[in-house]
């Protein structure tokens, strides 16, 4: 059986307030108030013993929660916002649509089992982001793409999976706000191709209605080839007309069988993936055609713009993968249909620990667009690993464009303030599996949860995410939740310490991702170099290198290109240097490689001493788990140094100022 992860109700002491409140009023039916009220009734009887009773009046009760639906607020709180206010000891939830209540009512149990006094409830919260997306990676087998926490819960040997587990998902997406999920994996293939087709509709059917109820649309990931794969047809050509009245016919019928449908997501042309460049048309031209398709049911097609040349020959200097993206894409901004949304990684390579913003975002202002983050840790430590992302998101989110002069954020733009977009908003590459605890590391559940709740609201800090993830999964033991946060804070520059320096990435072993190979990826055809020689290490993506710095606006243009004023921490994303050059530190390159390698293990075994010391303190199932992943990370960790290190000393042959064992 699985656990129920940040949604796992423990009983409150007897002095807590919410003791008293056995009362739920409402006058609404509404589909999400049901949920909602399933949701507190659910609370309530592990949390203070009891279902609650529902009435349509509170008459003489003076301790209730009353749910209330009033369409007059949705100028105010959108049709997902809410407010809670109190009315004495009544506490009255407001929304503008029942979306709002089911929100509200899973904010005001974080609340609660927060340990927040019952004067600190009140306020109001409406989402900053329209979209609020997962894509999961899974295959119609079973196996997960980047999957590192079992097998996948929505598929098995061909089928599609409904069960309780299905349930459960939904509700713990929804309740950091997510509203819309892909099932399946981009690399549409097998069965997936088939999702379109009668052979699957009635399971999906049934799980779109779950996720209903709960509030997220289903998305479906589509295979661009499907005319032929599917029709039988001999093109996939774009503007063929008759394959424009295929996928019309087909959209029809998938949208008239599959109820609470949002659309699809695509991958095209990238990676061995088929899509309009076959034919020789624009990215904008297979976009265009599927949304016309899917426009008359109210359907979005998500475009990924995760399109790059895989076939690079690693002499060749001036080709660059980080251009791609800005090459294909920034010519073709204002010519996509309102309903196609344009996702954008989150820098110009692949989710690595360090990477530049990606210039597509800001560079663009005339299409609708959604930045991409991985909560998966492909590159990260896969999950075997502690590495909280929330930090890195804020950082990204934070970036000034300089597009304009105000509203120039990344966070700006993908809200929706920098410019008048139909749709916008964020996606992350999920990171679940049908492990007992979800997330395979039961630390990893903080970058699920940190994702839905940053996105919610922007303005969050990672520090307190942390600390409400902590709070809602160990309970409120101060002792334990410092511990967590101050473990959580450390991960991700620990991580970024022990394994690639400076922004430069990749150095992982090929296909599978995981484990220090300085050269894995340095001779190959995806793109992915780090151009280290005798002389020094780096990408010289200048004017005089491969001109990608030029994508940017002039003042971030100015800031990379510029030997001494770039970034220590992007240096080598953007410049080829000496192992002798000098950093902002004080150090030379050189010896900021060997220090950092270091000083990350280090890290890690300050981080596992902290757990270690929790002993007693979290129950021990979970304590367990967490410290065999720690012990594992506190090797890896040293393997990474010694690996990284190694490989530029004997490469540079200049030694170590501090004499340390280097092999």
């Amino acid at each position: 059986m699985w656990e129920q992860a940040w949604l796992d109700y423990k009983r409150l002491k007897e002095d807590h307030w919410f003791w008293g409140y056995k009362t739920i009023v409402t006058q609404s039916q509404a589909l999400r108030v049901q949920t909602a009220i399933t949701e507190l009734n659910k609370a309530a009887q592990t949390m203070v013993v009891g279902e609650m009773s529902i009435v349509t009046s509170p008459g003489d009760v003076e301790k209730y929660v009353q749910l209330v639906i009033d369409e007059s607020l949705s100028d105010s709180l959108g049709l997902e916002g809410y407010k809670v206010q109190l009315h004495n000891q009544a506490i009255i939830l407001s929304a503008a649509a029942d979306t709002g209540i089911l929100y509200g009512v899973f904010s005001l149990l974080k609340d609660i089992r927060s340990d927040k006094g019952l004067e600190m409830i009140s306020g109001q919260s409406v989402p900053d982001n329209q979209h609020r997306m997962l894509n999961h990676w899974d295959n119609s087998d079973g196996s997960i793409e980047r999957g590192y926490s079992g097998r996948s819960f929505f598929f098995k040997d061909g089928q599609v999976l409904v069960n309780e587990r299905t349930v459960d998902y939904a509700r713990l997406v929804a309740s950091v706000g997510i509203n819309e999920v892909v099932i399946n994996n981009v690399n549409v293939a097998r069965e997936a191709i088939d999702f379109i087709t009668d052979k699957f509709f009635e399971p999906l059917a049934e799980m779109a209605v779950i996720f209903e109820q709960y509030g997220i649309k289903l998305f479906l990931s589509l295979d661009y080839a499907a005319s032929i794969d599917v029709g039988g047809m001999t093109s996939a050509d774009p503007l063929d007309k008759a394959v424009g009245t295929w996928w019309e016919e087909r959209m029809k019928i998938v949208f008239n069988r599959i109820p609470n449908f949002g659309g699809f997501l695509i991958k095209a042309d990238s990676e061995g993936r088929p899509g309009p460049f076959t034919y020789g048309r624009t990215q904008a031209d297979g976009a265009n055609m599927l949304a016309r398709a899917v426009k008359p049911y109210g359907g979005l097609i998500v475009w990924r713009c995760f399109v790059y040349n895989c076939q690079q020959d690693w002499r060749d200097r001036k080709t660059d993968r980080a251009r791609a993206g800005y090459d294909h894409f920034m010519p073709l901004d204002g010519t996509f249909d309102d309903n196609v949304v344009l996702q954008i990684k989150n820098g110009p390579m692949d989710f690595q620990v360090r990477e530049p913003v990606s210039p597509l975002i800001g560079g663009l202002n005339k299409t609708n667009q959604i930045l991409e983050f991985q909560i998966a840790q492909e590159y990260t430590g896969q999950q075997r690993h502690i590495c909280y992302l929330v930090p890195m998101w804020k950082e990204i989110l934070q970036f000034k464009t300089y597009r304009q002069s105000t509203k120039d954020t990344v966070a700006d733009i993908v809200s929706g303030k920098a410019y008048k977009q139909a749709h916008c908003g964020i996606a992350a590459v999920a990171n679940t599996g049908d492990d007992e605890n979800w997330t395979g590391h039961d630390m990893a559940a903080a970058n699920l949860y940190g994702y839905g709740r940053l996105i919610w609201s922007m303005s969050l800090s990672a520090e307190a995410i942390a600390d409400e993830w902590a709070c809602l999964t160990f309970g409120p033991n101060q002792t334990v939740l410092a511990s967590v946060q101050n473990i959580l804070m450390a991960s991700w520059p620990a991580y970024e310490k022990y394994t690639s320096p400076l922004g430069i990435g990749w150095m992982v072993n090929p296909n599978h991702h995981y484990g220090p190979n300085v050269n894995g990826y340095e001779y190959d055809r995806w793109g992915t170099y780090h151009r280290a020689d005798h002389k020094g290490i780096g990408v010289d993506r200048t004017e005089q290198g491969t001109g990608y710095i030029s994508q940017y606006f002039s003042e971030n243009a100015a800031l990379y290109g510029n030997l001494e004023t770039c970034p220590d921490e992007l240096l080598l994303f953007f410049h080829h240097v000496s192992y002798t050059r000098q950093l902002k530190s004080g150090k030379t390159l050189i010896q900021h490689i060997y220090d950092s390698h270091f000083e990350g293990a280090k890290d890690v075994e300050d981080m596992f001493d902290t757990w270690t010391a929790l002993e007693g303190e979290v129950e021990s199932k979970v304590f367990d788990r967490v410290r065999e992943r720690m012990t594992h990370q506190l090797v890896h960790s040293k393997e990474w140094r010694d690996v990284v290190n190694s490989f530029f000393y004997r490469i540079s042959m200049i030694e170590d100022e501090d004499h340390r064992e280097i092999f």
